[in-house]
């Protein structure tokens, strides 16, 4: 293996086990009340606008989880300065992110605005998107759980359209499914950070306390 070979290996490693104190899982279940909340607040504040105003909710959920991870597992962990390489494939996925993202908000809109689409079928639509959104993430992450979350989340949406139109869920059954998959993803990151906290031991100035 030639010496780049091994230095991007090694980067990938570095970057993956960025992931094993069970934050992103934290901030991903919290993410997912958005499908949870947001269609009762859709009555009262429109779909736009009970999407957007969890806008500043995840805003404060993140720096929550920065101050925890900066003051809890970097202390035990370590921190890490990315190099180029690695600054200019984030950059590139918060790109990547963005464009989707902004894409599916039109497309979302447009499904609830043009007629004459059936319930499985916006059903189907938006598990598609869900799915190419995880997957993007997860390669540009190389985080390949997101894999799982996506073809979960994917599955879900029908899953709960099939308990609107045949259990008498509300909202076709979007508020159960993401709820139900929300707190599975939040006891998992929860059970990450707490085998982390409990099995590594605070690092200062290079002893183990």
């Amino acid at each position: 293996m030639s010496q780049e070979k091994m230095l991007k290996e090694m980067d990938r490693k570095l970057f993956t086990s960025y992931f094993e104190d069970g934050l992103v899982e934290i901030f991903l279940a919290f993410w997912a009340q958005m499908f949870v909340l947001g269609p009762y607040l859709s009555k009262y504040l429109g779909d736009f606008w009970s999407s957007f105003i969890f806008l500043p909710f995840w805003a404060v959920v993140y720096l929550i989880l920065r101050y925890v991870r900066k003051k809890v597992v970097e202390p035990r962990i370590g921190s890490v300065k990315w190099g180029t390489m690695r600054k200019k494939k984030l950059r590139t996925w918060s790109w990547i992110m963005l464009v989707l993202n902004l894409i599916f908000l039109l497309v979302g809109v447009l499904s609830f605005v043009l007629p004459g689409t059936s319930g499985f079928a916006m059903a189907l639509r938006f598990s598609t998107m869900m799915l190419i959104l995880f997957s993007a993430a997860g390669y540009m992450l190389d985080f390949k759980y997101l894999y799982v979350y996506g073809i979960l989340l994917a599955l879900a949406i029908p899953a709960g359209e099939w308990l609107y139109q045949n259990a008498g869920f509300t909202h076709h059954g979007i508020p159960a499914v993401f709820g139900g998959l929300s707190l599975i993803i939040l006891i998992r990151g929860i059970y990450k950070f707490i085998t982390l906290v409990k099995n590594t031991p605070l690092q200062i100035e290079g002893e183990t306390l």
